[in-house]
C-alpha cells in the first residue's frame, strides 16, 4: 500500500489541446478515491498518467516514496483494471489470472497460491478451466480484476470497470468491489463518469472538469456544500434545480423567483460568510429534489409553493413531481457542463416547455400527487444553495476561490480574479482591433503583458511577432507569452496581440460599461467604425464572451 501524490500536473497532446491543466491531488494510503467528470473531463488521462501509459507534460507523479515520472508502467508497481476487461480469449480463468506473474518469473508455487486466493476471493473457484467466452459479463469482470489481485501491487487503478454492465449487475458490482477494498485495504483511484458510482464506492470524490479539479471531498459534503455550479449540478440524481433569483430583505431575509417568495433562514445567512452582501442584487438559486415533499406531509413550518404537475414518475420508494415555472432556464457554462445529456435534446426540451425552467421534486410515495393537477409543495429552505451569477461559485463556501470559478474574458481594472466583474466598473476598456486575416506587415501586432497590475497603465509593450489564428467569428491575433495572460477560454493563459495604433485607439476612447448581459458591447475596427455588436447572440454574459471571442481589459 502506498499513497499517491499528484503536484501540478499538465498533460498536453500536440495541436495544443490540454487535457489535464494543474491537476493537484493527494490519495492517502488505503483510500478509495474516484474521479468522475463527464466524457473529456480528463480523468482517464490523469489515471493513464499515474500508469505511466500517459507521458505527462509538466508536474510529478508521486507513489510511495518514488518520483516515477521516469518509470515505465512495469516498475511503478501498480496494477489496472480497463473497461473492456481485456482477457486473453484463448487462456482459461486460470491462465489468465497466472499470465502476469509468469511474465515476471514468479515462482509456480507462489503463482497458484495467489490464484487461488484471488480465485477464492471472487467466487471463481468454479470456473477456472473456463475460456472467458464461457463466461458472463460480472464474471469476466471479476477476472479481470482477480488479475490485478494476485499481483499484489501498492495501488489499484480501476479505468470504468462497471460500464459495460447492466444495471443490476453493477448495483451487485459496486458492492463485491467495496467488499473487496475493505478486505485487501490497497491504495484504489477508480474512474467514472457516473455520480451514483462514485457517491457510492469513494471514501473521497474529485469532481473534474476540462482538465481541472473542480472539489475533492467525502461524498455527503459534496452533496451538502458543492463549491460551485458545475459539481452542485453533476452531483446528485435528479439534478438539482436552478433558478435566477433575487435575494431581498423584507421582516427578514427572503428570495424571490417566478413569482414565488422563500423566506432565507437568518442560520443560513450566518452560515455562508459574504451573503448579506449579495442582499438586493441577482443570485442563482439551487434546491435540491429531496429538499421538497407534498406540504400534506410535510413539517408544518416549511415554505410552500403552488405548483400544477406536469409529469410524475412512480419509483415505488417515492415519486418525482415534474412542473414548470414561470422563469427562463439559467444558461450558465457550468450547467450545461454538469448536463448529461447533449445540448440539442436541452434545446428540444426548452421548446417544449415554452422557454420555461424545469424542475423536479421528490415527494413520499404516499403523496396523492396526479398528473396535470395543482399540486402545493413544501421546502426545506435550511439547505438552500446560492451561487454568484457571474463566477459561479457557492457564495460562503471555503474552497470558493477563482481557480474554481468560470473562466472570464473580461478583467475589470483594478479588480482581482473572482471579483465580481460590475462590482469595479473599469472607466476604459482596450478594444482590439479586427483583422480578417491576421496582423499585416503594416501593421505588426505588439503584445502586451501585465507587469504590476491590471491597469493600461501598468502594461509594456514588447516587439512584434505573428498571430496564432482562431475558429471564431473572427481570426484573432493572439500568441502565448507573457507574465500574465488570457486564453482563449477567458482564464490566464495567452497575451493579447494588439497594434501601437489599436493601442493608441483604445487609451483615447474610454467607454464605461457593465458585465450584464443586457448592455451591448461592440468591437471596433481601426478607424473607429462598429463591425458587430453582441446583440442577439449573447446568452449569459460569460458565454457570450467565450462565444463571441471579445477580448478588453
Amino acid at each position: 500500500m502506498a499513497q499517491i501524490v499528484l503536484d501540478h500536473i499538465d498533460k498536453v497532446y500536440a495541436g495544443g489541446v490540454k487535457a489535464i491543466d494543474g491537476l493537484s491531488l493527494e490519495v492517502k494510503d488505503g483510500e478509495f478515491m474516484v474521479l468522475v467528470g463527464p466524457s473529456g473531463c480528463g480523468k482517464s488521462t490523469a489515471l493513464r498518467s499515474i500508469a505511466g501509459l500517459e507521458e505527462i507534460s509538466s508536474g510529478t507523479i508521486t507513489i510511495g516514496d518514488r518520483v516515477v515520472n521516469d518509470l515505465p508502467p512495469k516498475d511503478r508497481d501498480i496494477a489496472m483494471v480497463f473497461q473492456n476487461y481485456a482477457l486473453y480469449p484463448h487462456m482459461t480463468v486460470e491462465q489468465n489470472l497466472a499470465f502476469g506473474l509468469q511474465l515476471r518469473k514468479t515462482p509456480k508455487e507462489e503463482i497458484k497460491r495467489r490464484v487461488n486466493e484471488a480465485a477464492k476471493m471472487l467466487g471463481l473457484d468454479q470456473y477456472l478451466k473456463r475460456k472467458p467466452a464461457a463466461l458472463s459479463g460480472g464474471q469476466r469482470q471479476r477476472v479481470a480484476m482477480g488479475r490485478a489481485i494476485v499481483r499484489e501491487p501498492q495501488a489499484f487503478l480501476m479505468d470504468e470497470p462497471l460500464s459495460n454492465l447492466d444495471a443490476k449487475l453493477r448495483v451487485s458490482m459496486r458492492a463485491s468491489l467495496n467488499q473487496l477494498h475493505e478486505r485487501l485495504g490497497v491504495t484504489t483511484i477508480y474512474v467514472t463518469h457516473d455520480q451514483v458510482e462514485a457517491m457510492t464506492l469513494g471514501h473521497r470524490v474529485c469532481v473534474m472538469r476540462d482538465g481541472r479539479l473542480q472539489q475533492v471531498d467525502t461524498p455527503q459534503r459534496l452533496f451538502e456544500s458543492p463549491v460551485n455550479l458545475f459539481v452542485a449540478g453533476f452531483i446528485g440524481s435528479p439534478a438539482m434545480n436552478f433558478v435566477t433569483a433575487e435575494l431581498t430583505r423584507e421582516d427578514g431575509p427572503v428570495v424571490t423567483f417566478a413569482g414565488f417568495k422563500l423566506p432565507v433562514p437568518q442560520s443560513v445567512i450566518d452560515s455562508k460568510p459574504g451573503l448579506d452582501g449579495y442582499i438586493g442584487r441577482k443570485i442563482i438559486l439551487g434546491i435540491r429534489p429531496s429538499d421538497f415533499d407534498d406540504a400534506a406531509l410535510a413539517d408544518a413550518d416549511w415554505a410552500r409553493m403552488q405548483v400544477k404537475a406536469g409529469v410524475t414518475e412512480e419509483l415505488g420508494s417515492e415519486i418525482h413531481v415534474i412542473f414548470t415555472i414561470d422563469a427562463p432556464p439559467v444558461e450558465h457554462a457550468s450547467i450545461t457542463d454538469a448536463a448529461t445529456g447533449d445540448s440539442g435534446e436541452d434545446e428540444s426540451v426548452a421548446a417544449l416547455v415554452g422557454g420555461k425552467s424545469l424542475w423536479t421534486a421528490r415527494v413520499s410515495a404516499r403523496s396523492k400527487v396526479r398528473p396535470n393537477q395543482p399540486v402545493e409543495l413544501a421546502i426545506d429552505t435550511d439547505n438552500l444553495q446560492f451561487f454568484d451569477a457571474d463566477s459561479g461559485l457557492s457564495i460562503g463556501h471555503p474552497e470558493a476561490h477563482p481557480a474554481a470559478a468560470e473562466p472570464l474574458a473580461v478583467l475589470a481594472r483594478g479588480a482581482t480574479p473572482g471579483t465580481p466583474r460590475c462590482a469595479s466598473r473599469p472607466a476604459a476598456v482596450l478594444r482590439r482591433q479586427c483583422w480578417p486575416g491576421g496582423a499585416t506587415p503594416r501593421n505588426p501586432p505588439l503584445r502586451f503583458a501585465p507587469r504590476g497590475g491590471t491597469s493600461p497603465t501598468h502594461r509594456s509593450l514588447t516587439g512584434p511577432e505573428g498571430p496564432v489564428r482562431w475558429a471564431g467569428h473572427e481570426r484573432l491575433a493572439v500568441t502565448r507569452g507573457g507574465t500574465r495572460r488570457f486564453s482563449e477560454t477567458g482564464r490566464v493563459g495567452s497575451a493579447l496581440q494588439v497594434s501601437a495604433a489599436q493601442w493608441d485607439l483604445g487609451m483615447e476612447n474610454r467607454l464605461p460599461w457593465c458585465c450584464r448581459c443586457e448592455d451591448r458591447m461592440s468591437a471596433w475596427c481601426r478607424n473607429g467604425g462598429r463591425i458587430w455588436s453582441c446583440s442577439g447572440i449573447r446568452k449569459t454574459c460569460t458565454s457570450w464572451l467565450r462565444t463571441c471571442r471579445t477580448w478588453m481589459v
